[in-house]
């Protein structure tokens, strides 16, 4: 009588184990001095820049937008040649779109850059402070303006991937356990999801 194999599935693992190097640099509360230092520069860089455009005339000033629409322009030059400094899309957005609104820009670098260096600083969720802090830089990038944006966006990228433990002499010691992440809800949810049970406990 002829017999069928049986078949065996095999499962294989779709998680890759996080190494210990990885772990210790971005989970470790041991190495969270040394994200305190990097999370401190990158904050004073990015107030710096922004003492540089608050209370100026020509950012949040009474000549709110010239001074941005004069970083535009220059920008939007730098799209000739072989190798253009700046992207023809990326010039095409700056020519079409920001430069109808200088003003309402003007004052969301000004102060966007005060609050992502007064974040990093406090360490006030840290992660998402210095994600912002990247994507300000990726624009200049693509601006074509380079100075610190490179060596800013590296860092606040480590800083992204440190989100864990980075604000640890900081904020965030004490706000991420409250808050929790979108996966697993912190203790001040947690108290909120138990003070209705509470109430409808019967009395004696």
């Amino acid at each position: 009588m002829a017999t069928q194999a049986s078949r065996v599935t095999v499962h294989l693992p779709t998680e890759i184990p996080e190494p210990r190097i990885s772990r210790f640099l971005f989970a470790d509360r041991r190495i969270a001095v040394l994200w305190l230092v990097v999370r401190v520069y990158v904050g004073y860089l990015w107030l710096k820049a922004a003492a540089d455009k608050i209370g100026k005339a020509a950012w949040t000033g009474p000549q709110a937008g010239t001074g941005l629409a004069g970083f535009l322009q220059g920008a939007i030059g730098k799209t000739g040649g072989a190798n253009p400094a700046v992207q023809g899309w990326y010039a095409a957005f700056l020519k079409d779109f920001v430069l109808h609104h200088t003003v309402v820009f003007s004052y969301m670098v000004a102060f966007g850059e005060a609050a992502v260096g007064v974040a990093l600083i406090l360490g006030v969720v840290t992660g998402v402070a210095a994600f912002f802090g990247c994507f300000m830089n990726m624009n200049y990038l693509l601006a074509g303006s380079t100075s610190v944006n490179p060596v800013m966006f590296v860092l606040g990228l480590f800083l992204v991937l440190a989100w864990r433990v980075a604000g640890y002499y900081g904020a965030d010691r004490f706000i991420l356990p409250a808050l929790g992440t979108p996966w697993q809800p912190g203790a001040a949810f947690h108290r909120g999801a138990a003070a209705p049970a509470t109430r409808m406990r019967p009395t004696a």
